[in-house]
Formats: C-alpha cells, structure tokens, sequence
C-alpha cells in the first residue's frame, strides 16, 4: 500500500464508504490517504443526529425511508437547513423546501442546466498501488452494503474511472470537467501519467459525441499534464506531455506529495534556474494556464516535513507571476494551509480568523495581486468548500469573502477535487446556498456572493474557467445540450437518479 498515512494511522482510520448513513452532505471530514482527517466534532454529531430526526419525520411523512430521502433533493435541502440551525444563518434554505417535495425539485431543476465547469478532478490508475480504494469497495460488497458489488472482485476501474463518469456528469450538475493527477519520485505512484489522462479526455469526449472522434465541439473532458522540475529527464518529458496537446500544466512545488517523507525534487515557482525552463517550453507551445499545488500542509505536517515548508507555501507566486505576465498561474486549494496529515480541525482555522482576520496562507495569497501589481493569479476551490463547508460553514464564507477581495471576483474559480469526497454536487449546493453573513461582510469589507445564479456565483462556476479555457459558454451550453451525455443523463433521471452519497476514503471514529 503507497500512501502518505502509515499502517498506524490507517489502522485509526474507518473507510469512509461503510459509514451508517449516506446523509446527502458529508458529516464529518473525509480524507483520501493523503491526510489524516479530523475526528467529528461535537456541531457536526449535533448535524448528523438532527439530519437523521428530520430525515425521518419528513421521509415517514412522504413515504419514504431514510436512505431514499436523501437521495431526494428534499433531502439536500433538509441538509442545509440542519447547517442553519446549528451554525446561525449561513445557507439559503427553508424547512418548507425541505418538507416540500415538489417545492424542493423545482429549485433543482430550475438549476440542473446551470453551466458548471469543475477544473480540478481526480480519479486513480487501474495499476495503482493506492489500493485502499479498492479493499474498501470490495468491503462495501463483502459487507452487503450493496448488493451490486457483493459477488464480484473489484478493480480501480469499477471503482474510479466508470464511477468517476457517474459521479461526474450524472450525479452532479457538472457539465465539464478537467482531469488532473499527481506524481511521485515513484513512477507507479502517479495517480494517473500524462498518457492516461489524455486517453481518459479522448475517452469521454467520443463517447459525449456518439463514439466518433472529433477535433471540433464542445468537449465535456479536459486534461492537464503533470511537470516536475528536477525529476532526471524531466524537460524532455515536458516534450513529450506537450505532444499530447493538454489543455493546462500542473505541478507540485513539493515535489513528491504522495511521499513527503522521501521528496527528493521539490521545486520553487520563482526558481529562475529550473521552474523559469518550464515556463520558456509552455510559452513556447501555446500553453498559458499553469496550475500549481499550494497548501494542505498544516502546522503539525510541517513540524513533521520542515525541508518542505518553503515549497508548500505561495511566496514563490508572486514573483513569477510578475515575470511571466503571458502566463496564467492557477493556484489550486488557494494556499489552504489547515488540512494535513494530522488532526487539523477547520475550527482552528476559524479561530485563527476571528483572532487575526487572516486565514493561513490563503489572505496571503490573496494579496498577491496588490503586492506584485499582477492580474494573471488565479484561486481554485478545491478542498477549500469541501473541508470548510463541513467544518465551520463561517470558515468557508471568510475564504471566499478574502478571495473575492483580494483576487477579485473574475479570478476565483470552480474546483471540487472530487472523486475524493464523492459526488461533487453537495459541494455545487453548498456553494450555490452559502452566503457571507451581513455582520462579517460589514467588519472585513466583504461582498455578498449572492443567488445561486447571480454575477459572483456564476463567475465562479463557469465564466472564470471559461475565459481562462477559452470556452464559448453560449455554444457551449447548446452543444451540451445534445450531445449523448445530455441523453444519458435525461434517461438516468427519468428512471429516478440513484444518488449514492458515498465518499471516498477514510473517517475519524474518535472523539473530538
């Protein structure tokens, strides 16, 4: 088993996919084996107690039982209302939408054809070493939890890749996506290699125009290609990742994320000797969007790996963003420092905001802007909705409130880093019903984000990524619109969608 926990500490650990309730938004952190995920906290087990009562109450009513009801997007509704009632005001969601049935779908399908672009997408190599992911569906099969997959060995394939364009496109409102990996010093230890994820792109993208090939439409796959400055042979692999035409690059400035103990090649942004080479080739190519992997290093994971810490967070952007004004530097997680290998919970990380105003690493990322005079950085959102939403849903309107001030509401974009934490539509929901509220707005200088389809929400979802992708959003939406994903889905839907609201990794089962 590859993996940045040890057998220790996944011994500690409870897959995720086994856990008794599939409520239609997680109720604690759920990691992948890349972080060590926070036990539930006492908010959390009072959302999950109260989600489980009204689930009952409102399905008995409705004649359905619990699991049924949360596949509902009633059920999603109730969920927010739980948040509500926990946290204070937060989401836009009533207790009669979710004890109203029709009131609730109409919500949903007045947005299902909202135009969603997620950049930042994950799933794993059929020959990956990664295999907890698999044990734990052969678990889930084993167990009976569900009876499709009691019988039959399970691979990374059924787990990942036909999952992955369930999840994607059936079970969400996601309209395109962008496939990403990450790399190890181990060359079996990449999630995916660059010639996998181009043939994961071309896959999808026939199968969306009936089975043939095409160069032309609108594509519902994009792909990155992975760069590792350092790595022997490292520039001619550039050249080769180039010939597959991706449509951006991605690095990890620390190197080696899945094996941080043993990061041999870590790299700086602002490295003029070795980063600046890769810039010269992709300039050169055409490429101009660079997404670089900032972050998800905690205090603790950086009292544990101190070599790296100058590599994880963002002082290098700035200053490479400012040489290579042709260039779009894609920051993904924003810098979100408090997710690591520990028990890092999103509390402390509010506490850190109520105390100071800051959250770490990302407000420093946000002035970047006005510190380099720069308006080619960019903050993606993954991990950062999913482990605030869940965590302390002020938390993720602090983020968002200091991203959208600082980089401006044209330069933060949609990402989920989903399949880790299933489906993404739990976090489109919650991005699409949180609010900054008035008082925080007031004291920090924040705008509101607004309605679900309103100018600051729509901008996030797909207008950022378009321009940065340079998607026509109105061909795209009538191409979409008829090709036979567009079919699958009305099929999947008309038969009654069978949501799963599984997720995908480990849980704490300790106390907080």
């Amino acid at each position: 088993m590859a993996g940045c926990l040890s057998e220790d500490e996944r011994a500690g650990l409870f897959p995720s996919e086994l856990v008794a309730h599939r409520t239609p938004i997680p109720t604690q952190i759920v990691s992948s084996d890349e972080y060590y995920p926070a036990p539930q906290n006492d908010k959390q087990r009072d959302v999950e107690k109260r989600l489980l009562a009204m689930a009952d109450e409102l399905g008995q009513r409705q004649g359905m039982d619990r699991r049924r009801f949360f596949q509902t997007a009633a059920g999603m509704a109730a969920a927010f209302v739980v948040m509500n009632e926990v946290y204070g005001s937060v989401f836009d969601a009533t207790p009669a939408e979710a004890a109203t049935p029709d009131m609730a779908q109409a919500r949903a399908d007045a947005l299902k054809d909202q135009l969603i672009l997620d950049m930042h997408t994950h799933f794993l190599r059929d020959d990956t070493r990664l295999t907890s992911f698999v044990d734990m569906r052969n678990a889930v099969g084993k167990g009976g939890w569900n009876k499709e997959l009691a019988g039959k060995e399970q691979t990374i394939d059924d787990l990942k890749f036909a999952n992955y364009i369930k999840e994607i496109f059936l079970d969400s409102d996601t309209k395109i996506a962008l496939i990403s990996s990450a790399p190890s010093d181990i060359a079996q230890d990449w999630f995916l290699t660059n010639e996998q994820m181009a043939a994961a792109r071309d896959k999808i993208n026939n199968k969306a125009a009936g089975g043939v090939a095409t160069e032309v439409g609108t594509k519902r796959l994009l792909s990155h290609a992975i760069f590792t400055p350092g790595q022997p042979g490292w520039l001619d692999n550039i050249d080769a990742a180039l010939a597959l035409k991706p449509d951006s690059m991605k690095g990890y400035t620390i190197g080696d994320n899945t094996h941080k103990a043993t990061s041999r090649y870590p790299w700086r942004m602002d490295d003029e000797k070795l980063a600046y080479k890769s810039y010269e080739k992709f300039v050169k190519a055409g490429i101009k969007n660079v997404c670089v992997h900032k972050g998800l290093f905690s205090p603790l994971v950086e009292k544990a790996y101190p070599n790296l810490r100058g590599y994880a967070d963002v002082s290098d952007v700035g200053q490479a963003a400012k040489d290579w004004p042709d260039l779009n530097f894609i920051i993904y997680h924003s810098g979100y420092r408090y997710v690591g290998n520990t028990n890092v919970d999103p509390a402390l990380a509010f506490a850190e905001f109520e105390r100071t105003g800051r959250i770490g690493w990302i407000s420093d990322f946000a002035e970047i802007p006005a510190q380099y005079g720069v308006s080619n950085v960019y903050g993606d959102l993954g991990q950062v909705i999913a482990m605030t939403l869940i965590g302390e849903p002020h938390l993720a309107a602090a983020a968002l409130g200091i991203l959208l001030k600082g980089l401006g509401p044209e330069r933060v974009c949609w990402g989920t880093d989903a399949l880790w934490t299933g489906s993404p539509q739990w976090q489109i929901e919650g991005l699409r019903r949180l609010e900054i509220p008035e008082d925080m707005q007031k004291r920090y200088g924040f705008t509101p984000l607004g309605d679900a389809n309103g100018p600051v929400k729509t901008a996030i979802f797909s207008g950022n990524n378009a321009k940065l992708y340079n998607i026509d959003l109105k061909k795209a939406d009538l191409d979409l619109r008829g090709d036979r994903f567009a079919l699958i889905k009305s099929d999947y839907e008309r038969e009654g969608p069978d949501r799963s609201n599984l997720r995908y990794g480990y849980i704490n089962r300790s106390l907080a």
